[in-house]
């Protein structure tokens, strides 16, 4: 029998009351979850970094900053800071940089300018980053050329070993730290695809899966991508007795099958029980929005009307359509304010 829906209501520490069509068993175990969520969205003509509870309730704004723009959040392991970027400046001049700071916003600190897409090591000592290609500023999520390593305490930075590095977008650690996972565009020979390739060596290996934005379990071996706009899907990654990385069993799609509408940004939440993903109409932004630019709605610095943050079990079965009244999922945020970018602040 399928799960009982009900429209809930609540007020966010933002002031907007937001509507949740919810399934109350999923609900109801993010309620109970002792992990918060933070996210990008875009408030009072600025994009700022949001945090609140996995059911979307205690909402609070972590940046507050009248004259930068902070995206793309990545809380460290411990659950204690958060890298991101922050772009200043309009236009072609735009600068984009990666920042830390601790999660309630104090000790501020930048990594480096003309900077994108950080993550951090599963130790949290080390936060990787991918060069933009160019100082003058494009809005491409692949307009990138290396990688460099930076060491949190010490404040030195290295390059990844491989100096063919290019066009990447969307790296991730692996669970143990020896493998990253990124989307390649146009770039080292390929077309578009999704590889893996060691922290520390040049070698790079193609899984051969169509889509973007992958990540890795932050225990196990598997992974979660987008394959087209409208699908996410989760699924083993298997590795020989060589070390040689590919894919295995699928496990999840969450899809919408309403067509108007996509489906992206994918993470797992740290004890891999949810992923969230960011959904909404699809368009090419809105220009009359300051600090926004003009792309596709889910480039990081792209204002995405009517998108919103939703949870997944990811015991949820093989499908789960967030176009489904029945569907076993919660909207997390609900207002709309192009929420993007979802990562999971684990339990400190």
């Amino acid at each position: 029998m399928p799960a009982i829906k009900k429209l809930l209501t609540f007020t966010i520490a933002l002031g907007a009351p937001v509507g949740a069509y919810a399934d109350d068993a999923t609900k109801q175990a993010l309620t109970s979850s002792p992990y918060k969520i933070v996210c990008e969205s875009y408030l009072n003509s600025n994009w700022e970094l949001v945090a609140m509870n996995a059911d979307g309730s205690e909402r609070r704004n972590l940046t507050n900053t009248a004259d930068a723009n902070e995206l793309y959040p990545q809380v460290s392991p411990d659950g204690k800071r958060v890298c991101f970027v922050s772009d200043t400046g309009q236009g072609r001049d735009t600068v984009r940089s990666t920042w830390v700071m601790n999660l309630d916003g104090t000790d501020r600190k930048k990594v480096a300018d003309y900077a994108r897409q950080p993550a951090w090591s599963p130790d949290g000592k080390t936060i990787a980053y991918l060069p933009q290609e160019y100082p003058k500023w494009n809005v491409v999520d692949y307009y990138t050329k290396g990688m460099v390593f930076y060491d949190v305490e010490s404040g030195e930075s290295r390059p990844h070993p491989n100096e063919k590095l290019h066009h990447l977008y969307n790296p991730g650690f692996s669970a143990d730290g020896k493998w990253m996972i990124s989307t390649v565009h146009a770039g080292m020979g390929f077309d578009h695809a999704i590889i893996v390739f060691p922290v520390d060596g040049k070698e790079v290996y193609n899984l051969g899966i169509h889509g973007c934005r992958p990540c890795f379990h932050p225990k196990e071996n598997r992974i979660a991508w987008g394959e087209d706009d409208q699908t996410v899907v989760l699924a083993e990654l298997k590795f020989d007795a060589e070390g040689k990385p590919s894919l295995g069993k699928e496990q999840l799609r969450v899809f919408t099958s309403d067509k108007t509408r996509k489906v992206y940004h994918v993470d797992w939440s740290p004890d891999g029980k949810f992923v969230s993903v960011s959904s909404g109409p699809d368009g090419e932004g809105d220009l009359t929005k300051p600090s926004t630019h003009q792309s596709a709605c889910e480039i990081v610095g792209v204002f995405a009307n009517g998108w919103d943050i939703y949870a997944v079990p990811t015991d949820a079965g093989e499908k789960v359509d967030l176009a489904a009244p029945d569907g076993k999922y919660f909207n997390i945020t609900g207002d709309g304010a192009s929420n993007k970018e979802s990562d999971w602040v684990p339990a400190g």
